[in-house]
């Protein structure tokens, strides 16, 4: 079934939120709807499996990985109707032309992305394309002190908290983030 119209729709939050179940969620409901489903996510992202979008709640989808943004046009099918988009913080920011040229060519483009890094600042293209998006749903985990609502991802070495000039892109899950509030959030500088 084809859209009358094409949408960019953006799921952020810290990690550990559900933005990759929110992801799958959406993409399974379009595959019931009988609508042509293409998943993407950085090669980057081999934490679970390669060839799928995995949550850290073990809920999986079909995806190519992916180098760079414009290998989405070069493998788009012609009869796609959905596009699902995951750790798009991971790509370059070729993705924001990307994701508004299929939205304007009736595809229905639904991100997932971290919105900030481990700092605490925005991260990668996630902010010009929450700022184009139809939708945007930002999602909080809890954090991991004090049981509140967490928006920030706390990245952990030897566990203490990840200073300020350490590389912002290193790939993990349980073993070297958690979810944490803005009063839990800490990240030492100099």
């Amino acid at each position: 079934m084809k859209h009358h119209t094409g949408s960019l729709e953006v799921i952020t939050g810290s990690m550990f939120c559900g933005k990759t179940d929110e992801l799958i969620r959406r993409l399974r409901r379009a595959k019931i709807a009988r609508q042509k489903v293409q998943v993407f996510k950085p090669v980057i992202d081999n934490r679970y499996t390669v060839e799928k979008v995995t949550s850290h709640a073990g809920s999986e989808f079909d995806a190519q990985p992916i180098q760079y943004a414009r290998e989405i046009l070069e493998r788009l099918e012609p009869d796609t109707t959905v596009v699902g988009i995951d750790e798009a913080q991971f790509f370059d920011d070729e993705i924001i032309v990307i994701a508004q040229t299929l939205a304007d060519h009736d595809v229905r483009v639904i991100i997932a992305g971290l919105d900030t890094d481990f700092r605490g600042e925005p991260f990668g293209p996630m902010p010009a394309l929450m700022a184009k998006a139809e939708v945007v749903d930002k999602l909080h985990a809890i954090c991991m002190i004090c049981g509140e609502p967490a928006s920030r991802t706390q990245r952990l070495v030897d566990g203490q908290p990840a200073r300020y000039d350490d590389p912002v892109v290193i790939i993990g899950a349980a073993e070297l983030y958690e979810a944490r509030c803005r009063k839990h959030h800490i990240v030492p500088r100099g």
